[in-house]
């Protein structure tokens, strides 16, 4: 559960960032990290239109850098999008200048005011720092979707068990997710549209 919902007190040592919105109505807000690749993203794209569900993505500068077309397709279908660093980089491995510049290298591409830290790793005074710029998402449910040692199975059923009202999920149009996510992704949409969902954009 710690990996799947952060529990509250990590949440308090970033108490300005987003990891949960107050909804009065059923609402949910469904993000996608570490895209755009050709592989996975237009499957997402084909999939969420399917459903007529729009969602946030956190795109990684670099393969904005490699697939500008896809990136302006995400927009033109009417999703968001987040910085997720140029070179999906964690911010307790870099001291807060290059931490920053590799942050703002990214925006030059997908100018956004969203932004989420990869894996949540970035130190205080980086997040002091972004949130002068940036408004920082971060989630109340991870599927881990990117977990080889999880089936699609029990992706979907981390959906189901952590989900709750103004829940931000991450899902990962990723290599390495891809497996469990084209499992995953449809039954989660149709069971948060029987629970009586809607979805919100960031």
């Amino acid at each position: 559960m710690f990996i799947e919902r952060p529990p509250l007190f990590y949440r308090m040592l970033y108490p300005e960032t987003i990891w949960r919105l107050p909804c009065k109505e059923k609402t949910i807000y469904l993000t996608f990290d570490d895209g755009p690749v050709p592989e996975i993203t237009p499957w997402v794209l084909n999939l969420l239109d399917h459903y007529d569900v729009k969602a946030t993505f956190f795109c990684v500068g670099e393969n904005v850098a490699r697939n500008t077309e896809l990136y302006a397709e995400i927009l033109k279908r009417g999703h968001h999008t987040g910085n997720h660093t140029m070179n999906h980089i964690q911010g307790i491995k870099y001291n807060t200048r290059d931490y920053l510049r590799n942050v703002d290298a990214a925006n030059e591409l997908i100018h956004s005011v969203l932004f989420r830290p990869p894996h949540g790793h970035v130190r205080f005074a980086q997040a002091r720092k972004l949130r002068a710029r940036y408004k920082i998402i971060m989630w109340d449910v991870v599927t881990r979707d990117y977990s080889k040692k999880l089936t699609g199975d029990e992706v979907f059923n981390n959906v189901k068990k952590y989900t709750r009202n103004g829940s931000v999920i991450v899902f990962h149009d990723s290599l390495k997710g891809q497996k469990n996510l084209r499992y995953a992704l449809p039954k989660s949409i149709e069971w948060l549209k029987e629970q009586g969902y809607t979805f919100g954009l960031l």
